[in-house]
């Protein structure tokens, strides 16, 4: 028996969920489609989706649980939400960057957008650290360096921290 996760998180797409669910599960570890369930004839003058097309795709990332929705083109996603992708190294931020902004967009500060309109934020999880540091001057250079980055560089984050000449005061 399945252990329930009290609460997930559901994706709403127009009709790419299965093709998004599997991408995402292509780039994490530990990570799985766990069900598929499809529109049936019941309610088609409602939601206007022919019997047997994808409804929900059930899947889990790195133990996370989340369900992608083909509900239609009324709603699209937005930066009022974002998933966040812990990084502990260098490569691992490269990699999920360029994974999950190929045919999107790179924004900001670690955020990107997928080829779907999902916002990510890739983040070396030393981040929270310098960022909560008691030497507000060391957390000043953290964002100062932070704010000029696209994606984040985390030799750069801790040269800024450890009070390098690369960053100002």
């Amino acid at each position: 028996m399945a252990i329930l996760q009290k609460i997930s998180t559901c994706l709403w797409f127009d009709t790419e969920a299965e093709e998004a669910a599997q991408f995402y599960v292509s780039l994490f570890e530990n990570s799985s489609i766990l069900q598929v369930m499809h529109y049936t004839e019941a309610g088609y003058e409602i939601h206007g989706k022919p019997a047997g097309s994808v409804l929900t795709v059930e899947f889990e990332l790195s133990g996370q649980r989340f369900t992608a929705l083909n509900g239609g083109p009324q709603f699209k996603f937005n930066e009022a939400i974002s998933l966040e992708v812990n990084c502990a190294t260098q490569e691992e931020i490269d990699f999920y960057w360029e994974k999950l902004s190929e045919n999107g967009e790179k924004g900001i500060c670690g955020w990107l957008k997928d080829k779907y309109g999902l916002s990510w934020q890739i983040t070396p999880a030393v981040l929270g650290e310098m960022l909560c540091d008691p030497n507000k001057e060391k957390v000043n250079r953290v964002m100062n360096a932070l704010l000029q980055m696209k994606k984040l560089n985390i030799a750069e984050l801790e040269n800024a921290f450890a009070e390098s000449s690369l960053w100002p005061n």
